[in-house]
């Protein structure tokens, strides 16, 4: 076999990121009545919500802030989108929003096939993520998908986030393999695969909707199930 390891990215790879995440929020909006509170619509909240993330999420990769503002200021600003300036609130929702995404289940389809077929080829399986250690232990579990992994390593843990090299680094020393005997599949060009080119780890892009990119990957797949013509 060309590839000894394999490893992969967890959020918008295996695990659906933006099923969970969405039914995640519309239970907040309905528990806590915000259409009630001066918010037009649960559209208009998720809209907000999901672009401060985005943002803040750059900027905590960067450095310029940190975990727990991270947390916290992606739902006080989304309130604030609304005028609702309610610190009880905000606190609540960070609070509830951490508590019930990690149980949510929705996987892209043919996850477990996918990974079962890679098993069945005796392939050795490792998470990287950026997410946090707790959070992304539970959606594995919970999701069924924590047992193909011999190692899952999390930013939080490695010291590094994606798509600088150390992180990439801990998690070969931690396979105990070597990056030309490994492959990294993951859906964020920067994180995923730019940051596994860096280190000489071929990659495969795991991108349904196929944009032009800038650079050119090992790989390209618009479908999971696309990886048994590869391993």
């Amino acid at each position: 076999m060309r590839y000894k390891h394999l490893f992969f990215d967890l959020d918008h790879t295996l695990w659906d990121f933006e099923t969970n995440e969405q039914e995640t929020l519309l239970e907040l909006f309905d528990s806590h009545g915000l259409a009630n509170r001066g918010v037009p619509s649960f559209e208009a909240f998720s809209e907000s919500y999901v672009g401060h993330n985005e943002r803040l999420w750059d900027r905590f990769r960067k450095g310029f802030i940190n975990r727990a503002e991270l947390r916290d200021k992606r739902f006080r600003l989304a309130l604030l989108d609304f005028k609702i300036g309610d610190e009880k609130l905000c606190q609540a929702l960070s609070t509830q929003f951490l508590d019930i995404l990690p149980n949510k289940k929705a996987l892209f389809p043919e996850t477990k096939e996918t990974l079962d077929y890679l098993a069945a080829k005796n392939y050795p399986m490792h998470m990287i993520t950026n997410g946090f250690e707790e959070t992304q232990l539970l959606k594995m579990k919970n999701a069924g998908i924590e047992h193909y992994f011999t190692h899952i390593i999390t930013s939080e843990v490695a010291g590094s986030l994606k798509p600088y090299a150390p992180i990439f680094e801990y998690a070969i020393a931690k396979a105990g393999t070597s990056a030309a005997e490994s492959i990294m599949v993951g859906d964020a060009m920067e994180l995923d695969i730019k940051g596994a080119h860096g280190v000489g780890m071929d990659q495969v892009y795991f991108n349904p909707a196929k944009p032009p990119v800038d650079f050119t990957p090992t790989f390209t797949i618009g479908h999971l199930k696309e990886l048994r013509e590869i391993l």
